[in-house]
């Protein structure tokens, strides 16, 4: 006679149910954090800190959300009372939806278009708003001359790929750093590069073929890539020199480093000068830029000072932008773009004076 496998007893099957519907609450607390860019979560971590914080030295309550409070808040963030230094028209607004994503996580949603929120912005905005400050662009010969001032050693070709494979691909520095060399390969991925073609970039693009279009189809890299606006491929194509092609300069950087499988670039060991397991930060990206555009002389008209502030990781992207002749729907899509105007503002005097409506009046 088989044993009778008895149902497990109102109490037992509570619990069992209970831990389920933990564990099914923690994954969707994981999506939440997951709906948003890892950098914009960390500042909208540090917003509610900050605001968190100032409520509790005004004696104010957390919760619930009084946009009368979230206005005396901006006021004093604009002004810099208290503890505060004055803050910028655009840190305040990323400070407010900061604040609203994590009272709407709460159950609890923020009214911003409260006339005690909106009207209070609105009257910052006229008082001190300023024009919004870009950072320079790196274009094609201002790259050229970056690629030069590194060494030849693994670091400096690991640099080279970094910085030539961000501004062909037009990525943010996030996009850049969490690359692997295929999909599945680590958990802090987020996206991953598939190589096509010969190994060596062409010997000259044709007459007719100057602007990329219509080339033989010679292949590239192929970059998946799980950006701030989803998924997404970018196709960088190899370059008419080898000395100036993105890929053969990836290509170069893989086969010396042997990096073969998980993150595309890691750390160069100082001791050693072996290549580590371990992924680069964003961070890095952003001082890379500003460090060898220092190196070329890159806008020497400014301070030392001046120029630092001047170049970022982003540099990259708006250099492609402003550098790519050719129609603004590839551009668009190439940066993963929501829309044409947004792609607009990377175009740094690309088409500047292009169109002359005072000829046209007839002036």
């Amino acid at each position: 006679m088989k044993p009778q496998i008895l149902p497990a007893s109102g109490a037992d099957g509570a619990r069992a149910a209970s831990r389920q519907l933990a564990a099914i609450s923690e994954k969707a607390k994981d999506y939440a954090r997951n709906s948003r860019a890892e950098n914009t979560q960390r500042a909208y971590e540090s917003d509610w800190r900050q605001f968190s914080s100032w409520l509790r030295r005004q004696g104010f309550p957390v919760s619930p959300p009084d946009p009368q409070t979230v206005g005396l808040y901006l006021a004093a963030c604009a002004d810099g009372t208290g503890r505060m230094t004055p803050m910028s028209v655009a840190t305040l607004e990323r400070r407010l939806s900061g604040i609203a994503w994590h009272y709407r996580q709460l159950g609890e949603p923020l009214d911003t278009q409260d006339r005690h929120v909106a009207t209070v912005l609105a009257g910052i905005r006229r008082a001190h708003g300023r024009p919004p400050v870009q950072k320079e662009a790196i274009f094609a010969d201002d790259l050229l001359a970056m690629l030069a001032t590194l060494e030849n050693d693994l670091r400096g070709l690991r640099d080279r790929a970094i910085l030539a494979i961000g501004f062909a691909g037009g990525l943010r520095r996030s996009e850049i750093i969490g690359l692997d060399c295929g999909p599945n390969q680590s958990e802090d991925g987020t996206g991953w590069i598939e190589i096509f073609g010969r190994g060596k970039a062409s010997e000259a693009p044709k007459d007719n073929d100057a602007d990329g279009a219509g080339a033989p189809n010679e292949g590239g890299v192929l970059l998946t890539i799980n950006g701030k606006t989803g998924w997404r491929e970018v196709e960088i194509g190899r370059g008419s020199s080898a000395l100036t092609c993105p890929v053969a300069m990836l290509e170069t950087w893989m086969r010396l480093g042997r990096i073969a499988h998980g993150p595309l670039f890691r750390r160069v060991t100082k001791k050693s000068a072996g290549v580590s397991s371990e992924r680069l930060t964003d961070k890095h990206v952003a001082r890379l830029v500003q460090k060898t555009a220092l190196a070329a002389g890159i806008r020497g008209d400014l301070t030392e000072g001046e120029r630092k502030l001047a170049f970022s990781g982003h540099s990259l992207r708006a250099g492609l932008a402003s550098s790519a002749q050719i129609e603004e729907a590839h551009v668009q899509r190439h940066l993963g773009h929501a829309s044409a105007e947004m792609t607009r503002r990377y175009q740094r005097k690309r088409d500047r004076f292009r169109v002359n409506l005072t000829k046209a009046a007839g002036l």
